[in-house]
């Protein structure tokens, strides 16, 4: 059976592994599962209209229903689909990858990404051309859904204290990397009464801005205007704006690790306690600010998805990654940068500037590295090195994460790209290094061969 989906929807670049033909079968792969109402939307790369078209071409071919909601981060589609009844939904856009990718996501009916076990589902119809063909009378139809942008705004700023936001008189400066949060951020920012200063918020396909991924090196300018604004808080998204990474009032570049920190801290101390679920790539410096607080931690795979379900299943009070996704089951169980931010606006209102708070954070520092590898090299490479550290104490949750003396390194292969990810904690710099230079010796050792 052919795999599909990654650990974030299927991608590739467009018009070689992602192309109309392909897009259009997996469709009507999509329209025989789903089999009722579908919403699809897109973020702002240029080949989105293309691949909505050929998606939503396929789903009606198998006799279901499009409604297409246009331009939207990928929480607002997962908002809509929570609470309007859809069977589910279809979202294209390959998140922070470079804008020659594209790809297609699916979300399940309660608005959650859609679950490996469905993803199969899926993938055998498309693997078997099990597509349903009904009569030319019975196909689906494409309508246009306006307004999802301002209820998904809307229940955000619901959801938070939003006067105490306004009475801070809050300045921000917001880089959307010209993505999908062009479209929503905005208007939550003005509708918090919060003062905006905008980078890179129209929606451009190519991210002429800057690349859409929210690293150190792209985030120099929201730095620099951060410092030369004097604003409480610089707010970064990807393309899909699922994540959100922050600045500062010092203009200091913010770590996901950090910012999920200070935020499960706050909602931690507002339960009296509760369970956190995060990934086994994340920093430990979660951990200990959580039992400081009465609350525990508990690990899992990387991948929102797996986050996610985990928290359902447990009653969990919140959730993240390390990448800047975040996840408040009271609003929805999926990332949300939208939310992220409005959830972080209210704890600097409430209890001070950013840079204060991070004080409470353990000092950790992470170094993250990535080396090209064939998708058919993954699996045997990942079996190497877990024989190559057998004698070391190792956590095979996702990959292999190796504990060292002073730190640990995680090795894994990506879900949705050719590369080898190694992530590596220590209490410094220097100490990260050296954990992920060893580990990146191996790798790159058992690639070569």
């Amino acid at each position: 059976m052919t795999r599909l989906f990654g650990t974030n929807g299927v991608r590739g670049i467009v018009n070689q592994d992602m192309s109309v033909e392909f897009a259009l079968e997996v469709g009507r792969a999509i329209g025989t599962f789903m089999g009722g109402r579908v919403a699809i939307a897109t973020d702002s790369r240029t080949s989105g209209d293309m691949l909505r078209s050929a998606v939503s071409a396929g789903i009606v071919y198998a006799g279901s229903d499009v409604l297409d909601l246009g331009m939207l981060p990928t929480p607002a589609l997962q908002y809509y689909v929570k609470n309007s009844g859809a069977k589910g939904g279809v979202m294209i856009t390959a998140s922070h990858n470079p804008p020659e990718f594209n790809g297609i996501k699916c979300v399940d009916h309660d608005g959650t990404e859609m679950p490996r076990r469905k993803e199969e589902v899926i993938e055998r119809i498309y693997s078997e051309r099990d597509f349903a063909l009904p009569a030319w009378n019975a196909v689906g139809r494409i309508a246009r859904m306006d307004g999802v942008a301002s209820s998904y705004t809307n229940a955000i700023r619901r959801a938070v204290d939003r006067f105490k936001v306004q009475e801070a008189g809050l300045t921000v400066v917001l880089d959307c990397a010209n993505g999908a949060g062009s479209i929503t951020s905005p208007g939550l920012l003005e509708a918090l009464g919060v003062r905006a200063i905008t980078l890179n918020c129209n929606p451009q396909g190519t991210f002429p801005g800057h690349p859409s991924e929210p690293t150190p090196e792209n985030l120099r300018d929201l730095v620099a205007a951060v410092k030369a604004t004097g604003a409480a808080l610089g707010i970064a998204h990807d393309g899909d704006a699922d994540r959100a990474i922050f600045v500062d009032d010092k203009g200091t570049y913010v770590p996901g690790d950090q910012s999920l920190t200070v935020v499960a801290s706050h909602i931690v101390q507002e339960h009296g306690g509760g369970t956190v679920v995060t990934p086994v790539s994340t920093s430990s410096c979660l951990e200990e600010v959580v039992r400081r607080h009465n609350g525990q931690v508990i690990y899992t795979k990387v991948g929102a998805p797996t986050v996610a379900r985990r928290m359902m299943e447990i009653g969990a009070v919140f959730g993240g990654e390390e990448n800047g996704g975040l996840i408040f089951p009271e609003h929805q169980y999926c990332r949300d940068a939208a939310m992220a931010i409005a959830k972080m606006l209210e704890i600097i209102a409430l209890k001070g500037p950013l840079s204060e708070l991070l004080k409470e954070v353990p000092c950790r520092s992470l170094d993250k590295r990535k080396l090209p590898c064939p998708d058919d090299k993954k699996g045997w490479v990942l079996e190497q090195v877990e024989a190559y550290f057998a004698d070391r104490r190792t956590d095979l949750t996702d990959g292999v994460k190796v504990y060292f003396e002073e730190g640990w390194s995680l090795m894994r292969p990506s879900g949705t790209e050719p590369i080898f990810r190694i992530y590596s904690e220590g209490k410094d710099e220097a100490t990260a290094k050296r954990c992920g230079d060893e580990c990146e010796k191996v790798v790159r050792e058992l690639l070569e061969e």
